[in-house]
């Protein structure tokens, strides 16, 4: 019998571990327990407690060694009265009541004893008796280990409970599909915001600190995009290209293809577009194809991604059909692999990738981390304890001799950042940085000031490393030995904290995730990997709290270079602004609230000023206690973190589209005439033409007004009333698709929560944007809602299921709008028709229909290129919101 109830927890609950516990069993009722928690949250803590109230002989599966042994510690510290009161195994292959291991251990065992053998794995476990599986720190999950541990799932009366931080919401998308498919959907997310109000995480803020490029940078992005555009142009003018395309199967023959053209629509839309922006004449059979009149077509432009969508299936997917052709598609996959758009069987014109490695490890950014660094120990003085984290080492820099040019250092990384500020303590009096406060701590290296060995000796056996001078400077490089590299860390950190240190550079491999030290009240992200779940794990380390300092306040430093050649920043703003996705925060400026993404800091397209941004920065970094006054505000008006879909309909979006609420349109322009009207141009006339009136006739002159008013105001006015037969007021049709959504998602038992505790919430914002959640219901039946209705709304790709939604009106002026069926309720036919009648019933008479026949194939080719023209399209995106 096991004896994991004999587990008692020693300690007070938090509220928000409370609040799940509370609903335990109606958590556990799909077998899955899927907890999303930050950093500092006490996820090992609900782990364990998880681990005792189900009560089965239990694997534990985690990332490290380092965290394998924290669940060991706390549960000692935490649960257990007597030590050997529980069996306990490290050994995966010598399972007890309790099995702490690895990932990479469970991936060995299967590949090396078990011969990768599903059939063997799972005898070896249900011989064990294991019936419950803990997955830590989920977000690691790779590839080669998802095998072995979708073999464990099938384990008989096995519970999964599945500990992330960060869900791999920016992977792939079958990558994300398969982690959802292993961990269930999410149960409970406990929010930062909770956290911080409840004193396990501190008050913090994130600044970015803005840089220009090199000047042979810009001369490189200018080259790059001369390039591409060169490129493309010579594209459209080559006669070979050309007819190429027309000889191509889908073009030249289209009716004997109309099965691979619907199993590919990108292509053969991309065709069209191409031979479209050259000026051919498309026979009128080809474009109807799409299931439009010619006459209402518009084409988009021929932009990257179609170039993108022309070329891979022809350059990569299948060339090898044309084998008589492949001098032509020869020449051209040269010309893109010498621009750098061609790699790796990939067509890339749009990911930019040259751009990205080109600004993102920008010298112009070792420039930003002295400015930072000036800033903060000008305000913080021997009180600083900043962390710089980088992605590389750059060994290659630490013979760099102080008096040579700093240009010479021309890449990002933990000694280039030394480098740059060992010299400007010497050179820069603004610098009030100590030269003997300032270390390196990564896996493979360490660098101390000459003054602090004998502290270090004193944390340390002198035994446990070597010494040796790093040449033509004051500083020691610290050798490790085998066994003194896991203390070594530890008496780093205690130098950190303490005080001897008060810089400290090291790596995000090392220092960004797992390692504490509270002390840090400043953190520099000098890491240019944007992932979701390396952001939040690297910030993370900043933000908890110091029970020496209960005042502490953290500045988070986000540092990034802008592209002056792009509208919108570049492709490292771009990076940043995915990272801020990852977390929420507190506004920078103006009413306090807190969400997540990059809104918050309010420097949308103001990128042409960094100068004027980073003083800004500057400036309210100074200012810490207001951070912890905005916060106190924020967390007051709220209590509870909020899952809702954010519609943009912002004409300056990322994709450069005009999305405005059409309905607002057609009032505003109405109210514009009507003023201007009434206000400017009727007075205007009636004094300029004074002696007309009277020799033509008031009848004459109110004429010529109004037909000279509707010549000027009635274009706009028609356009905004015909986008709005076609949409009408986006937050009301948001409403009745999320009533219909929440109606059948109650009916297929997806929600239980009661009919009359729901309700559907739609938001209006200034700049026209709106939003949507579900008011009552748990945190799992609310973000699977958020999910589906981003599926509604999406752009058509390959639903198993489309609802075409016209009504008679719609239908004489040949307008449809078309949606996706949730997956959801698309696997079968019974669930297609559930939805679609809580659809009629709030949306009017719609048609739906399925997609994997010849009809359905037509009507999801002409469904998206309907997505396709330029004022179909509105972005979406999950915001996380206290409220």
């Amino acid at each position: 019998m096991n004896t994991l109830s004999s587990l008692l927890f020693k300690f007070t609950w938090r509220s928000y571990q409370a609040r799940f516990l509370k609903d335990f069993q109606v958590h556990l009722e799909d077998n899955h327990l899927h907890v999303v928690a930050p950093p500092g949250s006490g996820k090992t803590i609900l782990g364990l407690e998880m681990m005792r109230r189900i009560n089965k002989k239990t694997l534990v599966l985690s990332p490290t060694l380092t965290i394998r042994n924290q669940w060991n510690e706390r549960m000692l510290e935490c649960f257990v009265k007597d030590e050997n009161s529980i069996p306990i195994s490290f050994d995966i292959k010598n399972p007890e009541t309790i099995t702490f291991s690895t990932y990479q251990s469970l991936h060995s065992f299967y590949k090396n004893e078990l011969e990768s053998s599903d059939e063997k794995i799972l005898r070896f476990f249900e011989n064990a008796e294991i019936e419950n599986i803990v997955l830590d720190e989920a977000h690691h999950l790779k590839n080669e280990w998802w095998k072995p541990l979708f073999s464990l799932k099938q384990l008989p009366n096995c519970t999964l409970i599945s500990l992330t931080a960060t869900p791999p919401y920016d992977s792939e998308q079958s990558e994300i599909a398969k982690y959802f498919e292993l961990c269930g959907p999410i149960d409970m997310e406990i929010g930062l915001p909770e956290l911080v109000k409840e004193g396990n995480l501190c008050p913090h803020q994130d600044y970015i600190y803005f840089s220009k490029p090199e000047q042979e940078q810009i001369r490189f992005i200018i080259k790059y995009r001369e390039q591409l555009i060169k490129f493309v142009s010579d594209l459209k003018v080559n006669e070979d290209f050309k007819n190429f395309i027309l000889k191509h199967p889908y073009y030249a023959n289209t009716e004997a293809n109309l099965e691979a053209i619907y199993e590919h629509p990108d292509f053969y839309s991309a065709i069209l577009i191409y031979l479209n922006s050259i000026a051919f004449e498309i026979p009128p059979e080809k474009i109807e194809l799409l299931g439009v009149k010619p006459k209402n077509i518009t084409f988009p432009s021929l932009s990257y991604e179609w170039v993108e969508a022309l070329l891979q299936p022809i350059l990569v997917d299948e060339r090898e059909l044309f084998i008589e052709d492949e001098i032509l598609l020869k020449a051209i996959e040269k010309e893109l692999r010498k621009i750098g758009t061609f790699d790796n069987k990939r067509v890339n014109l749009v990911g930019e990738n040259n751009l990205y490695r080109s600004l993102s490890q920008s010298p112009s950014k070792l420039k930003s981390i002295v400015e930072i660094t000036k800033i903060e120990s000008s305000n913080l003085g021997n009180s600083l304890r900043m962390v710089i984290l980088s992605d590389y080492i750059r060994k290659e820099f630490l013979d760099f001799k102080y008096g040579d040019s700093l240009s010479e250092i021309n890449k990002l990384g933990v000694i280039p950042i030394f480098q740059h500020l060992r010299n400007a303590i010497k050179s820069n009096e603004s610098l009030k940085l100590q030269k003997s406060k300032l270390a390196v701590l990564t896996g493979s290296l360490i660098l101390i000031h000459n003054s602090l060995v004998d502290e270090l000796t004193a944390k340390i056996s002198a035994e446990a490393f070597t010494q040796s001078i790093l040449w033509d400077t004051e500083y020691i490089i610290i050798n490790p030995t085998v066994s003194g590299k896991k203390e070594m860390v530890s008496a780093m950190t205690q130098l950190f904290e303490e005080g001897f240190i008060e810089v400290l550079i090291g790596t995000k491999s090392l220092l960004g995730e797992g390692w504490d030290a509270p002390a840090i009240n400043t953190l520099i992200l000098a890491s240019f990997v944007g992932s979701f779940v390396t952001s939040n794990q690297m910030r993370g380390r900043a933000i908890r709290v110091n029970p020496l300092k209960p005042e502490k306040v953290a500045n988070v430093w986000h540092i990034a270079c802008v592209d002056p050649t792009s509208e919108f920043g570049g492709a490292d703003i771009e990076t940043l602004t995915r990272r801020f996705d990852a977390f929420c925060g507190i506004s920078l400026e103006g009413k306090s609230y807190i969400e997540n993404g990059i809104e918050r800091l309010g420097i949308a397209n103001e990128f042409s000023e960094i100068e004027v941004l980073n003083e800004k920065m500057k400036s309210l970094s100074l200012n810490r206690k207001n951070v912890k006054q905005r916060w106190e505000t924020a967390l007051e008006e709220g209590k509870i973190l909020i899952r809702e879909l954010k519609l943009n309909f912002d004409e300056k979006s990322t994709s450069g589209k005009s999305k405005k609420l059409y309905y607002r349109d057609l009032v505003k322009y109405a109210f514009v005439e009507l003023s201007v009207l009434l206000l400017i141009t009727l007075p205007e006339l009636f004094i300029n033409n004074f002696m007309a009136l009277f020799s033509k006739g008031i009848l004459y002159f109110f004429y010529a007004v109004f037909g000279g008013l509707a010549v000027l105001f009635l274009p706009k006015t028609i356009k905004a009333l015909k986008l709005y037969i076609q949409y009408g007021r986006r937050d009301k049709q948001l409403f009745k698709f999320a009533e219909a959504l929440k109606t059948a998602m109650v009916e297929k038992g997806i929600i239980k929560t009661p009919p009359s505790e729901l309700k559907v919430v739609i938001e209006e914002f200034d700049q026209g944007d709106i939003s949507c959640f579900l008011k009552g219901a748990t945190v799992k039946e609310s973000l699977l809602f958020i999910n589906y209705l981003e599926e509604i709304i999406a752009p058509v790709e390959n639903p198993r299921y489309i609802i075409t939604q016209a009504s008679w009106f719609k239908k004489r002026l040949k307008i449809s709008n078309y949606y996706n069926v949730p997956k959801v309720f698309a696997e079968r036919k019974s669930d297609a028709d559930l939805f679609f009648e809580h659809w009629k019933n709030f949306n009017g008479n719609a048609i739906l229909t399925f997609t994997r026949n010849t009809e359905g194939r037509k009507l999801l080719l002409k469904a998206r290129f309907h997505y396709y023209q330029e004022t179909n399209n509105v972005s979406s995106k999950k915001a996380l919101i206290w409220k």
